[in-house]
């Protein structure tokens, strides 16, 4: 960006500011060049910072509500990794402008990790030789490298396509549940962006517990949850190849059939586990109960919305929950969680060693080494991050573990499935959990990252020894 320094048309303000967007582009384009992982990390904590201040303006909160800094920060922060832990009660706290704030949040939170996550791959192909911009190609099924700004055009209008036809199905839903038009209109919008980025925020004060007879609004949203939560390179491979399964690529392989296991295995437990509840489903119709097996399911790895109290489920489903958290969704996508990938190719290295295998093989493609020291790093990562918060919380709040265990996996899964603690702990508590949902939501993406961008060819070769192992 070059500006005359004589230009008669050019004011010294208009060249200052000139000078300061050229100097940000140029420390981005340094920051990516050097580290793209580092560049996700500053662009994340940068949008919290932007909605954390918006929401902590009066215009923001409701009339007569103060909202206190810790609470704004959460919020936002829950907002933009797309988590849905709340603090306060989104439908009472905040006045509209504060809900278009969360709406733009969880918009932009969306599609910012699909587009970030993107370019991080092809930042990591440029920095690799040609073999591995080829594996970074096939794996976003990508025609050319350079074609970047079209792949981000079709997300985008991917993204706002399915977010308009599930907001119009759901507007007609609240509309015949008697709301009036504007509000069935505003919480058919919010609620699509909300479902397809799994963000898990609710207008309602009771969430969609009043709706639990609705399919009309339910099903599209436990729709909308499970089609953000495949990631944008299976949406697209779905878009090219239809439903043939032998055109799919791996990567379509594992995420489609891993969620698909996920899913009627949590559907299955969960009603094996509160069938007789009193609490829960024992009074509810056969059909009402199946129906919210499925929703529970598809919600517990990232939507975060739900039709029962948590704190009345069962422990071992809360066990349940806490496992299926920490899964997640698929690559690439707004779920968090160690994903599905990761899980799939971690059991197949399993399933290889008990078979005696050298190698590791799915779908009659060979699995790479180095995806499965990847896929151990983020586990182990993940695992840590949940430890190490639920001993500063268990520290902070002196909550049983169980509760903390809950909330803090919930957080780092960027689910949203709460038992309340998320409100009563002390803000120091907050500002934890949020630093744990920022991790959860980057975490996973910028440290498979920073693994390839460190990779490097060796050549020599040190003398193997084989340690004992278990």
């Amino acid at each position: 960006m070059s500006i005359p320094r004589r230009s008669p048309w050019v004011t010294s303000e208009e060249r200052g500011r000139f000078w300061f967007l050229a100097s940000l582009r140029d420390l981005v384009d340094r920051i990516a060049a050097g580290s793209p992982a580092r560049l996700a990390v500053f662009s994340f904590a940068a949008v919290v910072s932007l909605f954390s201040f918006l929401l902590w303006l009066p215009v923001s909160s409701a009339p007569g509500v103060r909202t206190a800094l810790e609470d704004a920060v959460f919020t936002a922060t829950s907002a933009v990794t797309v988590t849905g832990l709340t603090t306060v009660s989104t439908a009472t706290n905040w006045s509209f402008f504060g809900q278009f704030v969360i709406l733009v949040a969880m918009q932009i939170g969306g599609l910012g990790t699909l587009t970030m996550t993107s370019i991080l791959a092809l930042a990591i192909g440029r920095k690799l030789g040609l073999k591995s911009r080829l594996i970074t190609q096939e794996a976003l099924n990508i025609g050319r490298l350079g074609e970047v700004g079209s792949l981000l055009q079709i997300i985008v209008i991917m993204s706002v396509s399915i977010e308009a036809v599930l907001a119009t199905v759901l507007t007609i839903g609240f509309l015949v549940a008697g709301e009036p038009l504007l509000t069935a209109l505003w919480h058919g919008v919010f609620y699509a962006v909300s479902a397809y980025n799994n963000g898990g925020f609710t207008p309602h004060s009771d969430g969609l517990v009043p709706y639990t007879d609705a399919t009309l609004i339910l099903l599209p949203i436990a729709l909308g949850v499970l089609l953000g939560s495949l990631g944008f390179p299976v949406v697209l491979v779905l878009r090219q190849t239809g439903l043939r399964f032998s055109r799919w690529n791996l990567n379509t392989k594992l995420v489609l059939v891993t969620t698909t296991v996920l899913l009627f295995v949590g559907w299955a437990l969960f009603l094996a586990f509160e069938w007789s509840n009193p609490e829960t489903l024992q009074d509810r119709p056969v059909g009402e109960k199946i129906f919210e097996g499925f929703f529970h399911s598809v919600m517990v790895r990232s939507g975060g919305f739900n039709l029962v109290d948590m704190n009345s489920l069962e422990p071992v489903t809360l066990l349940l929950t806490d496992a299926l958290m920490f899964a997640g969704g698929g690559p690439a996508s707004v779920a968090g969680g160690i994903k599905v990938t990761t899980l799939a190719v971690v059991f197949l290295a399993i399933l290889a060693e008990a078979r005696g295998d050298r190698a590791v093989i799915a779908f009659y493609r060979t699995i790479p080494e180095d995806a499965l020291r990847i896929a151990i790093s983020v586990i182990m990562m993940g695992a840590t991050v949940v430890l190490v918060g639920c001993g500063i919380l268990v520290s902070l709040s002196g909550e049983p573990l169980d509760r903390v265990l809950f909330e803090v996996i919930s957080g780092y899964a960027t689910c949203g499935l709460s038992v309340g603690l998320s409100g009563e702990l002390p803000p120091a508590g907050k500002y934890v959990l949020s630093a744990i949902m920022l991790v959860g939501r980057i975490g996973t993406t910028t440290v498979a990252a920073a693994l390839a961008l460190r990779s490097r060819r060796r050549l020599y070769k040190y003398p193997e020894e084989r340690p004992i192992i278990g």
